[in-house]
């Protein structure tokens, strides 16, 4: 079966990379264009297109939106069967829905029809989740809602962040996307309707959204840092400056929401139920550190606190 990929980020490389040694062929790939990256905001390609390119022979189409005509012209003239698409972070027309007589083919982290949006895998672990997946569905209009033609599960584990998920996620994924290329080139697989209960959504996370929240408990505070791990980065502030808090361990310690006891292996901030030991944080401009590196550079005193006051 001929095929043109489309995804962006690096979760989408493992699928590609899938499709590439499977037997279908691949014969073009659609990301999104050059951006901006680094101190020096150099037009950077996005990593699907830095694979692509080194494969060698495979056009790599960059529309800046997919409903350009040219873009809408030239995938016409390839003629695929079919688009499978993982993370590719642009709304698709119908117009281009239209063009592979199989459709475009999704591969979305979320057993759906939960967690429909752009951050399933980190919604799932804020929001207390003991198992997430991953689904495959043929795009339509509707955001996420497609027919889906197979599922699988993965277990949810206490210290598992978003990137963690998305790691392993995105290899199971990567062979579950394939079987079903393979299942709709012999005939055999059948999309399914999604029920319409149990829908939820799982919209991107802001900075905004990643704020701390000191007075809540201990188990919702490190479920979004992990589920903010490693992007945005949940955040607290701490004399005025944001700090991030990348990894923490629950305790049985009692201290009050903000309220920072540091020693030299060390350092627990209270929160609304149980302190958390701070493990790995990264203050404003500065590279991730061990968090008792960053209380002793800093000289924790007894009147600071982490949060607004």
């Amino acid at each position: 079966m001929r095929v043109v990929f489309a995804g962006t980020p690096e979760v989408s490389v493992t699928a590609l990379k899938a499709i590439v040694a499977s037997s279908h062929e691949l014969v073009a790939v659609v990301t999104r264009p050059d951006a901006p990256a680094g101190r020096g905001r150099k037009l950077v390609a996005s990593p699907v297109a830095q694979y692509a390119e080194e494969l060698g022979g495979i056009e790599i189409l960059k529309p800046v939106k997919p409903s350009d005509p040219e873009f809408l012209a030239r995938l016409t003239e390839i003629a695929p069967d079919c688009c499978p698409v993982v993370a590719y972070g642009g709304l698709l027309p119908q117009a281009a829905l239209d063009i592979p007589p199989h459709g475009w083919i999704n591969l979305h982290f979320s057993v759906l029809p939960a967690w429909r949006g752009a951050a399933p895998v980190q919604q799932s672990i804020i929001s207390g989740d003991d198992v997430t997946g991953a689904s495959t569905f043929r795009i339509v209009k509707a955001l996420d809602a497609g027919p889906v033609y197979g599922v699988l599960t993965e277990r949810i584990g206490p210290k598992d962040t978003a990137g963690d998920l998305l790691t392993r996620l995105s290899v199971s994924g990567a062979k579950l996307l394939v079987d079903t290329l393979d299942g709709i080139e012999a005939g055999v697989l059948e999309a399914r309707e999604q029920p319409t209960d149990g829908v939820t959504l799982a919209p991107k996370i802001t900075v905004e959204d990643a704020e701390l929240d000191l007075a809540a408990p201990a188990q919702r505070v490190d479920r979004l840092v992990r589920g903010c791990n490693p992007s945005p980065g949940a955040w607290t502030t701490f004399r005025g400056e944001r700090l991030k808090v990348l990894e923490v361990n629950p305790t049985d310690e009692e201290l009050k929401p903000g309220e920072i006891r540091a020693t030299k292996s060390s350092v627990l901030v209270g929160t609304g139920s149980k302190a958390l030991e701070l493990v790995t944080v990264q203050p404003q401009g500065k590279k991730p550190m061990a968090a008792a590196d960053w209380a002793r550079g800093v000289r924790i005193v007894d009147e600071d606190r982490l949060g607004s006051e």
